[in-house]
């Protein structure tokens, strides 16, 4: 039966065709099970796990991996080679498809547990009247029309119509439906308003709900689905799980991937068609193998196996981090889903404020004329500790001086009270038990003490057990009580007579000041009569209170001198007779006041771009008032359209409300169906919303949002639903869980980078080798050891990451972004392409101009499948044999230690490694060390060399592997200036500035450093190459000599000049000398010029670049001029990032600034005083070797002026970091 709570309970008895008084009979019970059957909630059909597992290959990744693996496996069987080596990559990879689908089913969640949690709300039983007998039956067996009978404990077994109240007062505690944290008193007298809310239907008991005061008997209106909890039922089962933002964006990530690794497999394999019937292939079919499995290994260098495992990794982590925070989160996804969170719905009552009653004012009639002391109380929880502070009329605090009139206000408060205050030991804080009214005035009568000065010396040597109601106890020894008259609606009060034969009454403050004929004075503590203008006042005060500061007012008076004989205490009609004449003690005013950390949490937010909506059931002043309180509006903002109570709000068009939408942040007096409709508007508004709640009634909006945040305290129901839950009830932690998520997400962002980018490397190292003609460089089992382990270490350590400076001051990203956006993309092009090209070039290198290696030619390297016809006396085996896995071994120790410093780069996605440096995330360091011992494990432990078909290097060919990776650091650094410069999106607030950010002492710096380093590098190249005779840089080789030529020992160098002082023949490129092997001539060659050569007889060098002095006899000038350079490239980052940061500077990069440039200081100066050094050297050559050199070096001013020209820039620009610096404050304005 609909709207029965507008019908009377003989409308709704007759609807039934029942008698109150028999119940139904036999067959009409029948009839209704027939019609809607048994009173329960139906079960829903879990998912088969064989579903869940094959759900897990159905991204488009895994089904290629799959693949690879499949063929991997079939072409190991016909491998000629050693299977063992074989088999390994099929079977790493099944390892890596079973680990992800283990992981993937085991994080699989769905709303079957939050259903089944309703069940436990069911009660089993319940007291029905059926043919006159009232029997007890299970609560399944209920139908529409029951007669049920209802006392204290009892669970309301179906939705039920109230028909008769058997006790004074029947109340029922519907938290778990409605979020009242007070207990609703029921009524059976029909509501008028056909659109109450359910907070309203006072004469409806809704199931699941439980009875705590009085008895009462109901007709069941409705059963099983049909129910309240039945609705929500109905809401969880029917809602589909929607991907959270970062699944669908991992998804479309990979679809996009999924196909580009396609395309490019299939070209490879296309464009060497023309090679299938190379005679190195044994025919066209081994040819097409051959190549497929090249395609294989490029699919498996491109996809990122290990990315599934470290986003979980990196997720559980920040689950750890969160839940040290009061945020458990129960599903991974949520955490990273929080980062992108635009719009909080908040409860207010235990989320924004404490739901602890707090007493903050009482007002007491200070004289005969109505002038009110009023008295503030501090304190905000239970804790029976604060301060009560008098105001006085110039609104000064002072300290009152407790009076006999106080002694009455405790007195009331104390014993006209059934609540007791406990503490906690487990969670060290004070809790009540009772009404939430009654326990603030219990905490207000122990900040109060007593009169007794004595007995208030003593408290604070109590235990906080014995302290958490010592003034009650004090109040309850010094007058018992010995009767209640309870509540009743009419006279809206309750009071209890004590033993000196005094009546002690509160209640709601027009009613009792409306019946007092006396009032109690503060200052004489005299009784006087209750004038017109002390009622005004008083009323007027309540009218301050109730409206102005949104506080429940609670009157507080007493008789003396009553005789308890004379009362009826089972005539509840006539109490408010008794309660009459009654002398007005004190006016107390409370509220559920904020939580002290609340108002910071939500300028946090708007700071950072969210939105915070408070959705309660509260009414509409007091949700504004405290609204206002905490930030959410300002203290004089017009709330036109930005507060609705939720009839409001329904009467609004649906135009009208998506308009609202976008302006309103509170809704008040709302059902659980306002909640789903808020998150539905919002959602189709592209926001990304996180919804909080605590009862069954929030379950369907939790599921339904996109991310549910459950209150601790709150019903299983709502956690189960919720994706996150508050162990501390509080919105602050929402807020740092918010932090932590975008932490979570540029995290996120950085080792997919860190992974991406070196993909991109290993398939543009794949794709060059393939397209140039070369050998294979690496094979697919290092590939997969290089992405599981050497690469997987770093990036589960980037989850480690520390947040950047700003980001709880960025917008939220937009959820529909693409993981990976343009100028993104280019960047893990950009440095994925270096990765690949050095990755080649380490193995080219190593061919060819390596000492240690055969030096072939470029044609011979890629010409190697014609090897045996085109160059016979090479022969082939170099490309298999030790050569080769040399050659293999360099590319991999390139691609090992260059993804190690691209692991540096990946610290942060905009932030320099000047600003945040890499000990700011020790995992991170630990984790580079891990992967190179383990990369150093494969290269000398015999075993591991064969399992991946490499060999160690030697001191000389690690020094190349350094070189060839160290400028991926430099290259990064320059794509994250550009990034910070142009292309990253400002912050949205802006720090306010005592001075201009960009002042002329940062212009001038600039410039000055500018020019400085510009000379600098003019001094150097001027050091290392003098103008004049180009000269020779020769180097010994055993090589053959060009055709034609008689065996000769060539040199090798840049263009230039022959020395004619010796017989040598210059070819016409000038690039190659030929000296005829022969020791007499390199003797005078050595007694001729004795300072250019460092052995008798030269091995690795002959004459030294720009014809400089030797190492060994002369001073050392190229290492002081490299730091030179490196320090000044330093400094100069370092004020690039400081001038053009548009974000307060932090953490000591100040103090950092300074050291960078006093270190470039003396390098420049270590280079001066090299370079005169070297002048001198040269001026001595040109006087023995008049014919050698015709420079004499970059000159003494062309130094001075640099060196000048750097410290003063240095000086300058500092002085404008200063002025920088001086003028941050820690105010931020939200734009």
């Amino acid at each position: 039966m609909d709207n029965s709570f507008v019908k009377t309970p003989e409308e709704v008895c007759r609807f039934f065709n029942v008698d109150s008084s028999l119940g139904l009979n036999v067959n009409q019970v029948k009839e209704q099970q027939n019609k809607f059957g048994k009173n329960e909630l139906p079960e829903e059909e879990s998912t088969p796990l064989y579903k869940l597992i094959l759900e897990q290959f159905q991204d488009q990744l895994v089904l290629i991996l799959l693949g690879a693996a499949i063929v991997s496996f079939v072409l190991a069987i016909f491998e000629d080679q050693d299977t063992t080596t074989a088999f390994v990559e099929p079977a790493v990879i099944l390892i890596i498809l079973i680990a992800n689908a283990t992981v993937g089913v085991l994080q699989e969640s769905s709303a079957e547990k939050a259903i089944d949690a309703l069940r436990e709300y069911s009660p089993d039983e319940a007291k029905v009247l059926r043919d006159g007998v009232v029997r007890k039956l299970r609560a399944e067996e209920l139908v529409p029309g029951d007669i049920i009978d209802l006392a204290v404990g009892d669970k309301i077994p179906a939705d039920a119509r109230v028909l008769a109240i058997y006790s004074s007062v029947f109340r029922v505690d519907q938290a778990l439906l409605t979020g009242e944290s007070v207990s609703v008193e029921k009524q059976v007298e029909a509501i008028k308003d056909p659109g109450a809310v359910k907070q309203d239907q006072c004469n409806l008991l809704f199931s699941g709900t439980t009875c705590v005061i009085g008895k009462a008997r109901a007709i069941v209106v409705k059963t099983g689905v049909a129910t309240a909890i039945g609705d929500i039922h109905t809401s969880i089962s029917s809602q589909i799980s929607e991907k959270t933002p970062l699944k669908r964006k991992l998804d479309d990530f990979g679809d996009m991937l999924a196909k580009v690794i396609t395309v490019i497999c299939i070209l490879v394999w296309l464009v060497n068609v023309r090679n299938f019937n190379h005679p190195s292939h044994k025919g066209w079919l081994g040819g097409a193998v051959y190549y497929f499995k090249i395609a294989v290994a490029l699919a498996v260098a491109a996809i990122p196996e290990g990315l599934a495992a470290v986003i979980t990794a990196c997720l559980a982590l920040g689950t750890k981090k969160m839940a040290r925070r009061g945020a458990i989160v129960r599903s991974l996804p949520s955490v990273e889903t929080l980062g992108c969170t635009s719009v909080i719905c908040s409860d207010k009552t235990g989320t924004l404020t404490t739901n602890q009653m707090s007493v903050s004012r009482v007002a007491l009639v200070s004289n005969g004329s109505g002038a009110i002391d009023e008295l503030m109380i501090d304190g905000t929880s239970y804790e029976p500790v604060g301060d009560v502070k008098a105001m006085s009329k110039n609104k000064q605090i002072v300290t009152p001086t407790a009076n006999s009139v106080m002694h009455d206000v405790a007195l009331v408060c104390s014993l006209c009270n059934d609540a007791r205050i406990v503490y906690d030991a487990s969670a060290d804080s004070y809790t009540a038990i009772g009404e939430p009214t009654e326990a603030a005035l219990q905490v207000l009568v122990e900040k109060l003490g007593t009169v007794d000065p004595h007995f208030n010396g003593q408290l604070d040597a109590l235990t906080k057990e014995d302290r958490s109601t010592a003034c009650n106890d004090y109040y309850g020894n010094l007058a018992k009580r010995t009767a209640t008259l309870e509540f009743t609606r009419d006279r809206k009060s309750m009071s209890v007579i004590v033993n000196n034969n005094t009546l002690l009454v509160k209640g709601a403050p027009e009613s009792i000041i409306e019946r007092c004929s006396f009032v109690r004075l503060s200052e004489s503590a005299d009784a006087v009569p209750m004038t017109a203008a002390i009622r005004d006042s008083l009323n007027n005060k309540v009218l301050e209170y109730g409206q102005g500061m949104s506080l429940r007012c609670i009157g507080l008076a007493k008789i003396e001198n009553v005789d308890p004989s004379q009362f009826n205490l089972r005539d509840q009609a006539r109490f408010a007779e008794y309660e009459n004449n009654m002398t007005f003690v004190g006016l107390v005013g409370m509220m559920d006041p904020p939580r002290p950390e609340v108002a910071e949490s939500i300028l946090e937010c708007k700071t950072a771009g969210i939105r915070v909506i408070v959705i309660t059931g509260d009414n509409k002043n007091t949700a504004e008032a405290i609204c206002r309180q905490i930030g959410v509006f300002d203290v004089d903002e017009d709330l036109t359209g930005k507060s609705y109570t939720g009839r409001e709000f329904d009467a609004l068009s649906e135009s009208g409300k998506v308009e609202a939408i976008k302006r309103a942040s509170l809704f008040t007096r709302t059902e659980p169906a306002h909640k789903q409709l808020l998150v539905d508007l919002l959602k189709a508004n592209g926001e990304i919303v996180a919804m909080t709640g605590d009862g069954v009634n929030d379950a369907p909006a939790l599921k339904k949002a996109d991310i549910g945040i459950a209150m601790g305290s709150g019903t299983d129901v709502a956690k189960l639903a919720a994706d996150m839950v508050l162990a501390d009830d509080n919105f602050a932690t929402i807020e740092k869980a918010v932090e932590e998520g975008r932490s979570i997400y540029n995290n996120t962002k950085q080792f997919i980078r860190y992974l991406i980018s070196s993909n991109i490397g290993e398939v543009v190292s794949i794709f060059l080798t393939v397209l140039l003609g070369l050998p294979e460089a690496l094979i697919p089992v290092q590939l997969l050891w290089v992405n599981l382990v050497t690469d997987g270490l770093p990036a589960t350590a980037l989850g480690f990451n520390p947040p950047d400076h700003d980001i709880m001051r960025r917008p939220p990203r937009n959820s529909k972004e693409p993981l990976v956006g343009g100028w993104l993309f280019f960047r893990y092009l950009f440095v994925g392409t270096y990765v690949g090209v050095a990755t080649v070039f380490g193995y080219v290198w190593w061919f060819m101009y390596y000492a240690g290696g055969p030096q072939i030619s470029y044609y011979q390297l890629s010409h190697f499948h014609h090897c045996s016809e085109l160059f016979p006396e090479i022969g082939c085996e170099m490309f298999t044999n030790t050569f080769s896995m040399k050659a293999t071994t360099m590319s991999l120790s390139i691609l090992v230690v260059i993804e190690m410093l691209n692991a540096m780069n990946s610290l942060s996605e905009n932030e320099s490694l000047l600003t945040l440096p890499l000990w700011k995330n020790p995992y991170l360091v630990l984790s580079i060390a891990l992967s190179m011992a383990l990369h150093f494990m494969i290269l000398y432990v015999p075993f591991f060399t064969k399992l991946f078909v490499i060999i160690p290097l030697n001191f000389d060919e690690w020094m190349a592997v350094l070189w060839i990776s160290l400028p991926v650091i430099f290259i990064d650094e320059a794509l994250k200036l550009i990034t910070r410069t142009w292309i990253a999106p400002p912050t949205i607030v802006q720090a306010k500035k005592t001075k201009t950010q960009q002042g002329p002492f940062n212009v001038t710096g600039l410039c000055l450093a500018l020019i400085g380093f510009v000379l600098a590098i003019l001094c150097l190249v001027g050091c290392q190459k003098p103008s004049g005779r180009g000269l020779y840089f020769a180097k010994v080789t055993d090589a053959a000599p060009p055709t034609g030529a008689n065996p000769v020992s060539v040199y090798y160098g840049w263009q230039g000049y022959c020395i004619q002082d010796v017989r040598l023949d210059c070819y016409s490129d000038k690039s190659v000398m030929v000296v005829p092997f022969d020791n007499a001539i390199v003797n005078h060659l050595n007694n001729t010029y004795p300072r250019l050569f460092k052995d008798e007889i030269p091995q690795d060098e002959s004459l030294n670049p720009g014809a400089a002095p030797n190492p060994s006899h002369d001073p050392k000038i190229f290492p002081a001029a490299v730091l030179c350079l490196l320090c000044s490239a330093t400094c100069l980052v370092f004020c690039f990032y400081r001038v053009l940061s548009p974000h307060k500077y932090q953490d000591g990069h100040y103090t950092r600034g300074f050291l960078a440039w006093g270190s470039a200081i003396l390098a420049l100066l270590l280079t001066v005083l090299s370079s005169v050094m070297y002048q001198g050297a040269v001026d001595q050559l040109n006087v023995t070797y008049p014919h050698l050199i015709a420079s004499t070096g970059p000159g003494m001013p062309m130094i001075g002026c640099s060196f000048a020209s750097f410290a003063l820039g240095g000086y300058f620009l500092m002085r404008g970091c200063m002025s920088i610096e001086s003028s941050d404050t820690d105010g931020y304005n939200p734009i």
